[in-house]
């Protein structure tokens, strides 16, 4: 099933994006990548991926805004959202809940073959 899942990675961390697209890439996903939020929801349309994998701390137009963005538009409101932030509050982790993410995942606390396994898990729930 995961080699026909299409996973968009929005992160500007450059190390982290490679890192997280080659064990990505080698679970057999098909993976996009931007490094900012703003491009992100220019390309989203043309695109049409199965899940969203969404930093927080993001240059210009931040995760949060993002999500709340693609929410609210009737054609991306369905894609699930699975954050991956540094940003750990509860306050924080509520309020990614809230604006319609699936899960929430602290980067400190997961590993990436933890992050594919999750995202496996979005992905078998959503894409039936």
């Amino acid at each position: 099933m995961t080699g026909s899942v299409h996973v968009l990675l929005i992160e500007d961390d450059p190390f982290l994006s490679e890192l997280a697209s080659k064990k990505f890439i080698a679970a057999g996903f098909r993976l996009s990548y931007f490094n900012n939020a703003e491009d992100a929801l220019v390309g989203l349309p043309g695109l049409a991926p199965d899940i969203i994998l969404l930093d927080i701390l993001l240059p210009r137009l931040n995760g949060f805004d993002f999500l709340q963005t693609i929410k609210g538009d009737e054609k991306l409101k369905k894609i699930p959202v699975v954050i991956l932030s540094n940003l750990g509050s509860q306050l924080e982790i509520d309020r990614g809940m809230k604006l319609g993410a699936e899960t929430y995942l602290v980067k400190a606390n997961v590993t990436l073959d933890e992050i594919v396994v999750k995202v496996k898990e979005v992905a078998a729930k959503h894409l039936k």
